[in-house]
Order: structure tokens, then sequence, then C-alpha cells
């Protein structure tokens, strides 16, 4: 049995396969080609903070105490 498609492009994954595959609320998912098929698969996270990596660069070699006062609008 197959799985429409909405309207807004979406379908439903069947709960056996998002227990099979650990997909929770929240999670990722990512289509991948693979020999002229499509497949689904959970998008793995190295870590929580990872999307946040390399956004605090412009903290690079300044003072913290002229950071304070910058933040603070002095």
């Amino acid at each position: 049995m197959g799985n429409r498609v909405t309207t807004k492009g979406q379908v439903t994954i069947p709960k056996w396969a998002r227990d099979e595959l650990e997909i929770r609320p929240g999670d990722e998912v990512e289509f991948v080609r693979d020999s002229g098929t499509l497949k689904v698969q959970k998008k793995v996270v190295k870590s929580r903070f990872e999307k946040y990596m390399g956004s605090s660069k412009w903290l690079a070699g300044k003072d913290i105490g002229e950071l304070i006062e910058e933040l603070r609008g002095r």
C-alpha cells in the first residue's frame, strides 16, 4: 500500500519505518540518490550544537571587558 502526497508535497512516514530509523518528532531526514533509487534516511547530527559552530568567530581576540561594554551599548 502506498502513501499519498498532499498538495504541499508532504507524505507520512509509516510508523514501522519511523521506528526502524528511530525518527522522532523534530528530527530531520534527508533524501539520497543511490544507483537510480531515492532513499530517505535520518539525518545524523554529530552534536546538537553543530549548527552554531563558527558563529562566534567575531569574538576571537577581543577583550572580555570591551565585549561586555559593547553589548551593554556603552
